[in-house]
């Protein structure tokens, strides 16, 4: 049985004030059950140390339930956070083409 992927798409803010309120919800828990999963921050406009907490939730959920996880388009302010933080090395991130 081959696995499935899902891509996420977030939008907006990504902060303390909305991480427990939309981004905790169910409906991501379960995609992250469905199968590997491809978060694309793109449209993300705001991101702070919740949303990194919320994205190292979803790995350490992923991780049990044996799914992978690939983070595109990061903010850079979640990246900068990631590197004080010193979990760089942790996030799945996909590179963007060199070329």
């Amino acid at each position: 049985m081959d696995s499935v992927t899902t891509e996420l798409k977030l939008s907006g803010a990504l902060t303390m004030r909305s991480v427990a309120a939309e981004y905790a919800k169910d409906e991501y828990v379960k995609k992250l059950s469905a199968g590997d999963l491809v978060i694309d921050f793109s449209a993300v406009t705001e991101a702070d140390s919740a949303a990194l907490a919320l994205v190292l939730d979803w790995l350490r959920r992923a991780k049990a339930s044996g799914t992978k996880i690939e983070l595109r388009a990061l903010p850079e302010a979640l990246v900068v956070l990631a590197d004080v933080y010193g979990v760089t090395g942790l996030l799945p991130v996909a590179l963007p083409d060199a070329r």
